[in-house]
């Protein structure tokens, strides 16, 4: 009991701040920030030097070719894609009865 009561305030604390969402913006690494696979790019197919034999592609994974456009680019005022959208049922209007 050295640490009792005197533990208890900030583990609450550490709690709170540990799933509170008003502290999310301070986190780096954000939607709108540039991030290291956005630099990636295509490298060049293997090259088999003269001699040896080329490596068994049967297997090999396909990556078919992007054929749609590109999305529109977000502006930082714009949530990010892991936030969900706001969801809301449209009421329908009453009609009076007769």
């Amino acid at each position: 009991m050295k640490y009792g009561w005197g533990s208890l305030p900030l583990s609450v604390l550490l709690l709170a701040l540990a799933g509170c969402h008003v502290f999310r913006h301070m986190s780096s690494g954000g939607c709108h920030e540039s991030q290291g696979y956005m630099q990636a790019q295509t490298l060049a197919p293997l090259r088999i030097p003269a001699g040896l034999d080329a490596p068994d592609t049967a297997n090999a994974l396909r990556l078919p070719e992007l054929k749609e456009p590109a999305p529109p680019p977000r502006s930082p005022k714009e949530p990010c894609l892991d936030v969900p959208p706001s969801f809301k049922v449209p009421q329908a209007p009453r009609v009076p009865q007769a």
